[in-house]
């Protein structure tokens, strides 16, 4: 039971935006924190925080795909 359980927190740790991981860098805070807020937020908030860290996984996939595709002055 308890290998099921934690192959599915790495799933959803891997299929996660690191959003959480991104914030925790920028503010010295850990992650599991984060994630703590946004989960105690999403219950006494009814959903909000997670239409929050939707914008902010499209923002990060949207920031690391231009930063990808352009090139510098001199690639040709």
């Amino acid at each position: 039971m308890n290998s099921i359980i934690e192959s599915v927190k790495n799933f959803f740790e891997r299929q996660a935006f690191g959003i959480c991981e991104f914030w925790g860098e920028k503010f010295g805070i850990k992650s599991s924190q984060i994630r703590l807020f946004f989960i105690y937020a999403s219950f006494l908030t009814i959903g909000s925080p997670v239409i929050l860290y939707m914008i902010l996984g499209f923002w990060m996939k949207m920031k690391k795909l231009v930063h990808r595709q352009r090139g510098g002055v001199w690639d040709m």
